[in-house]
């Protein structure tokens, strides 16, 4: 009995072992300004195409403040913020997003702009979704032809926006023609490009690399339901050592000089603006 309850016991350790090498670490991707005021963000695309580095360099010369950069989807981002091991993150996820304040390890949740899906594909248009009248028709037309599909698979605000639309479709994806990539949104285009596959990306990163995917083209836009509302959230005062500056941040954020930069960022490097702001987004906002 005696040696059955060791055995037990380390089969338990090696177990929780298992489970707590599996917690996402918060590693930061790149830091903004050089202040005292030291907080933590996680965000995928703002990252990513660069706003967030504007956004964050223009407010640590205020504030005296540095900015640490997590590069995460929102389902991971969501999660480094419950466990505490970032100050604030940009998502968008609704519900997932009312659910964290509503249990109480979010505070806030502070709308500061927006884009919107577009799904992307062969300029042949094997499943002829540019015919749909709507997203879940387009997905259903994906299914039915088993044209290739990618997917993030990585429970990111996109992939959640994906299989919500599947659910819609009434349509369980599986096969060949469905890869998970488990990669961002720009690794992911650019195999959709390079294999010929559709593909749901959000509108900024699609104007920031459409001169690099010359084999993709827009084959669906335009049902409400893909417009993609960003929503900011801290940590609840006192706890992490950032929340008070990122508090202040996600108020910078708001203002109409972070709105600014939202609705304008975009506009000199490419010749269009990447990302709506708040008072437009509002309409959508849920």
């Amino acid at each position: 009995m005696r040696k059955m309850l060791l055995l037990l016991a380390a089969l338990f350790f090696f177990a929780s072992s298992a489970i707590a090498a599996e917690k996402v670490e918060a590693k930061v991707t790149e830091s903004y300004g050089a202040g005292a005021n030291v907080f933590s963000l996680a965000t995928g695309s703002p990252g990513e195409l660069g706003l967030l580095k504007e956004l964050g360099e223009a407010f640590a010369k205020k504030a005296d403040a540095r900015l640490d950069w997590v590069k995460a989807g929102s389902g991971v981002s969501l999660d480094l913020l419950k466990n505490k091991q970032v100050d604030m993150i940009m998502v968008h996820a609704p519900a997932a997003e009312k659910k964290a304040v509503a249990d109480g390890w979010a505070n806030g949740r502070v709308l500061i702009g927006s884009n919107e899906f577009y799904v992307v594909g062969p300029a042949a248009d094997p499943a002829r979704i540019a015919q749909a009248k709507s997203a879940a028709e387009a997905y259903q037309k994906i299914a039915a032809a088993k044209a290739k599909f990618f997917s993030r698979g990585d429970d990111s605000g996109t992939h959640k926006k994906e299989l919500s639309i599947w659910k819609m479709a009434g349509v369980q994806p599986a096969g060949d023609w469905y890869v998970v990539t488990k990669t961002f949104m720009t690794a992911t285009l650019k195999r959709a490009n390079d294999e010929a596959g559709y593909f749901m990306t959000d509108s900024s990163t699609w104007a920031a690399e459409k001169k690099s995917l010359p084999l993709l083209k827009i084959l669906f836009r335009g049902d409400k339901y893909l417009v993609n509302t960003y929503h900011a959230l801290a940590a609840p005062a006192g706890a992490t050592p950032g929340a008070a500056t990122a508090a202040k941040f996600i108020a910078f954020v708001a203002s109409e000089e972070g709105q600014r930069i939202i609705r304008s960022y975009g506009k000199k490097s490419i010749g269009e603006a990447l990302y709506d702001d708040a008072a437009y987004a509002k309409q959508y906002d849920d």
